[in-house]
């Protein structure tokens, strides 16, 4: 890990920030490298009783358009990811679950980014209040059928890494 002090916060926006540092690489080369600092976030993938999934239509800004993803959030100091997951799930979808079931990590950008997100199926669905969105999200809530939502990622309507990262490891753990 490099000392603090070979560390220079270029920019800082929201809970991320552009970090650039020396750091020695394992051959023995030092170089520069400049990283976004991410504190990690939360996929979820809920499982409502009647076995629809419960996505989200999210307005990207980044990418001046929708994308049809799973309910997500980046992790606020100092909750733990099963708080975040809880936090992001009604904050997006106006649901609460009574299981959380950890599915493992990924980490989505790792060339230029440090940022973990933990995955979860969520289960036990009730239905409670959306809070209100931060100023730079416009979601609309929608239901799919797994069938659906896999035909989706097909046809590349749900092109959303995390999203495609997360149902497939809840496919592959037996979860749908």
């Amino acid at each position: 890990m490099p000392s603090p002090s070979s560390r220079k916060t270029i920019h800082t926006w929201k809970h991320i920030s552009l970090v650039e540092e020396q750091i020695t690489l394992p051959n023995g080369k030092d170089i520069v490298h400049t990283t976004i600092a991410h504190p990690g976030a939360a996929v979820i993938l809920p499982i409502s009783e009647d076995g629809k999934i419960v996505m989200v239509n999210q307005f990207r800004p980044s990418l001046h358009k929708w994308l049809l993803e799973l309910p997500a959030g980046t992790l606020e100091s100092p909750e733990n990811v099963e708080e975040c997951a809880k936090r992001e799930l009604e904050e997006e979808t106006g649901f609460s679950a009574k299981e959380f079931i950890a599915l493992g990590q990924v980490t989505p950008l790792a060339g230029f980014c440090d940022e973990i997100q933990y995955l979860f199926v969520a289960k036990g669905l009730s239905e409670t209040c959306r809070y209100e969105c931060d100023d730079d999200e416009v979601i609309e809530v929608v239901h799919l059928s797994i069938e659906e939502l896999e035909q989706k990622i097909v046809n590349d309507e749900i092109t959303d890494a995390k999203t495609i990262a997360c149902v497939s490891k809840a496919k592959l753990c037996g979860y749908i």
